[in-house]
């Protein structure tokens, strides 16, 4: 069956959808204009608290690197004037400080390889491991700081002679695939498996840096002592 042709003057007389539907709208805001402003109120709120506390959070990390620079720059003075027992005092409360104030912040944890790194310095290995470890779970997430932190505790068991324990932190970094600092591992494996009387495991180290990086600084040594 044909549908019926509406006329010209018929269309005319129908509402306009877009006109009904904006009438609504109005409606609807009208009634609820309370709530909307609320609303909108709350979102522009939602903005300007995220945008304050972006903008807070990077100058508190600005700030905690001026701190930081601060600080190292009057140890390396202290240390090249008094040495690194001296410099070690006299710095290490503007470390913790910066540690405390900052300690979400990477510049925070930054003063604590900082302060690990003085207590390497002036022959205090105790503190030095310890506080290698608390920097160790603050940067666990960021592969390259890890690498050097473990690098750093490696040393520092060697320096306190708990050889074992220096070789479990060298062999860490070598299970890492990928690792940059794999090749300085290996030939600190091979030096204290050497001392440790492990002949094997020592040649083992030297001809993995030889067969594997051909461009290592320790190529040519541990070429020598891999024969």
């Amino acid at each position: 069956m044909a549908k019926k042709k509406i006329t010209r003057k018929e269309l005319l007389n129908e509402p306009d959808e877009f006109i009904s539907f904006s009438s609504r709208l109005l409606g609807f805001t009208a009634t609820y204009k309370e709530q909307i402003l609320y609303a909108v109120g709350a979102l522009v709120l939602i903005g300007i608290v995220l945008s304050g506390y972006g903008y807070s959070s990077r100058k508190a990390e600005r700030e905690a690197f001026i701190m930081l620079e601060k600080a190292k720059t009057d140890y390396e003075v202290s240390l090249s004037k008094n040495g690194p027992g001296t410099a070690l005092n006299e710095a290490k409360d503007d470390f913790t400080k910066i540690m405390a104030k900052y300690s979400g912040k990477r510049g925070g944890k930054m003063a604590g390889l900082a302060l690990a790194n003085a207590y390497y310095n002036a022959g205090d290995m105790d503190s030095s491991i310890e506080q290698y470890h608390k920097a160790l779970k603050a940067f666990n997430d960021d592969s390259a700081v890890k690498s050097q932190l473990l690098i750093s505790l490696g040393y520092a068991y060697e320096a306190k002679n708990d050889l074992q324990s220096a070789v479990n932190q060298f062999e860490m970094i070598v299970s890492e695939p990928d690792n940059f600092l794999k090749d300085e591992a290996l030939f600190n494996l091979g030096r204290l498996f050497a001392v440790m009387d492990d002949e094997k495991k020592s040649k083992a180290a030297y001809q993995k840096i030889v067969s594997d990086f051909t461009e290592s600084l320790y190529l040519e040594i541990a070429k020598e002592r891999a024969s």
